[in-house]
């Protein structure tokens, strides 16, 4: 089977690599051993994703990002300009870990803010958003708004993008309502 993906020539690409179709992999970019990328995804400049990471459908990773082992990106992530993720609690130099790392899942349409910091070992549920320059210390549910350092929620997002009201209704039509204390479309 053929794939029809673009990898910029600056780029590399290691073995045992699959990428989907559509996807475009741009300048200075490094995709490690074993990672599996989805089709129509996006990875800006300097971007490096590590091994065994795996990366749905639709994912859009903006310039200096780098998605290291642990890490799961779900279909439609955004990943704005240098995000960081982490994947070790208490790095050290002199007693590196080996392959032990915490997992983190972005899950399904959630967004994250240019500079923001997702500290490993959390899930960021579906269509939440992260603003820029937060720091992600906790599980996020699913349609949050967080903001701040360390990250609170201050409020609901649509699937949209747009903030809801109290109403929890979106000017897109959207309506959500709460369930067991989530957030769920209606």
């Amino acid at each position: 089977m053929h794939n029809d993906f673009y990898v910029h020539e600056s780029s590399y690409v290691d073995d045992d690599v699959e990428i989907g179709n559509g996807t475009k992999v741009w300048h200075f970019c490094h995709i490690q051993r074993g990672a599996r990328i989805g089709r129509d995804c996006s990875f800006g400049q300097n971007v490096n994703v590590g091994n065994n990471v795996r990366i749905g459908n639709g994912v859009r990773v903006q310039n200096n990002v780098s998605i290291y082992e642990g890490v799961t990106l779900e279909d439609h992530v955004f990943c704005g300009p240098s995000c960081v993720f982490t994947n070790v609690l208490t790095p050290r130099a002199q007693f590196p870990v080996h392959g032990h790392y915490a997992h983190t899942v972005v899950h399904e349409g959630a967004s994250l803010g240019a500079n923001c910091t997702v500290v490993c070992g959390h899930d960021i549920g579906s269509h939440a958003m992260i603003g820029a320059g937060a720091v992600v210390t906790d599980d996020v549910p699913a349609y949050a708004l967080m903001c701040g350092v360390p990250a609170r929620q201050v409020g609901w997002v649509c699937s949209c993008g747009r903030r809801l009201d109290d109403s929890l209704a979106c000017v897109c039509g959207r309506r959500y309502r709460y369930n067991d204390n989530q957030l769920e479309e209606i």
